[in-house]
């Protein structure tokens, strides 16, 4: 079996539709740069409040990817 090591970033997504779609958006936007992706931890959740109702959401993740070479 081979050995697998892992990098870890963090990346924050944003959305006015859900928490999902800012880590969809999120994981998008670093699969345009990033390689090897495998999973995603979510670290926070947050979101902006306007006149009494949420106006946007913001998620923090924490993605693993497989190193190169």
């Amino acid at each position: 079996m081979s050995e697998h090591i892992y990098k870890h970033i963090s990346l924050t997504g944003s959305s006015t539709v859900s928490s999902d779609d800012a880590i969809r958006a999120a994981i998008a936007r670093a699969a345009k740069s990033v390689r090897g992706m495998h999973w995603f931890e979510v670290v926070e959740t947050r979101g902006h409040i306007d006149d009494g109702a949420v106006k946007y959401w913001q998620v923090t993740i924490r993605v693993g990817f497989t190193l190169e070479g």
